[in-house]
C-alpha cells in the first residue's frame, strides 16, 4: 500500500486491539506531532509559497484529527495519559540527510513525512477492518483516506520544487530504509508504529 515494501506484521492488529486505549492516546500524539512537524516545516520554509498554503491545510487537519482522537477517548471513558516515545519515528528520522546540499535534507523532510503519514494509512486499514469495536472501525476507516491524500501531498510537494527523477530515487531508498526499520520493532500492541 502507497509503496510500502513490508506489511505491518499480522499480529499486530490482535495486540492493538486489546490495548484499545493505549492505541487511542498513541494514536493522539501522532496526530499532535503531525501538526507540529508541518507547522516546523511551514517555519523552515516560509519562502515556498506553495508548501505554506498545503501545509497550513494539512496542520488543520491534523489538529482536527487529534481533538477527534480525544473525543474517541473520552467516550469511552478513557484518558490521554502520557506521550511515549515513538522508536519508528526516531529510527526514521536518523536517516534524514545532515549537511551536504540543503535541497537533500528538504526532500528528506518531506519524505520522511510521507512515509509516516503511509504506515499511518496502512495502520488505519488494518483497524478500519479487523476491530471489534464499529465506532472505531468507521473512525479508522475515514482517517485512512485522510492519511493517504496526506501521503500524496508529501511526495507533490516535493516534486514540486525538486526534479522528479530526483525524489523518486530517494523516495525508492527510503521505502527500503522504512521496511528495515519496520523488520527491526518489536511488534508492539501500544503503538501506532
Amino acid at each position: 500500500m502507497l509503496g510500502l515494501k513490508l506489511p505491518t506484521d499480522p499480529r499486530w492488529v490482535d495486540v492493538a486491539s486489546k490495548n484499545l486505549e493505549e492505541i487511542l492516546v498513541d494514536h493522539a500524539y501522532c496526530e499532535q506531532k503531525a501538526a507540529s512537524s508541518g507547522i516546523s516545516l511551514i517555519v523552515q520554509y516560509p519562502d515556498r509559497e506553495k508548501l505554506v498554503a498545503v501545509l497550513t491545510d494539512v496542520v488543520t487537519e491534523e489538529w482536527n484529527h487529534f481533538e477527534r482522537v480525544l473525543a474517541q477517548l473520552r467516550e469511552r471513558g478513557m484518558k490521554l495519559g502520557r506521550q511515549r516515545k515513538d522508536e519508528y519515528v526516531v529510527a526514521l528520522s536518523q536517516h534524514v540527510r545532515k549537511g551536504g546540499h540543503p535541497d537533500e535534507q528538504f526532500l528528506d523532510k518531506l519524505l520522511m513525512c510521507a512515509l509516516i503519514e503511509a504506515r499511518s494509512c496502512e495502520r488505519f486499514r488494518i483497524l478500519s477492518k479487523e476491530i471489534d469495536d464499529e465506532g472505531l472501525r468507521e473512525f479508522y476507516h475515514e482517517l485512512m483516506i485522510s492519511e493517504a491524500g496526506h501521503y500524496v501531498t508529501f511526495v507533490d510537494l516535493a516534486k514540486e520544487y525538486l526534479p522528479h527523477e530526483m525524489v523518486k530515487s530517494r523516495l525508492d531508498e527510503m521505502l527500503q530504509i522504512e521496511a528495515e526499520i519496520i523488520h527491526s520493532l518489536e511488534v508492539r500492541g501500544d503503538r501506532m508504529h
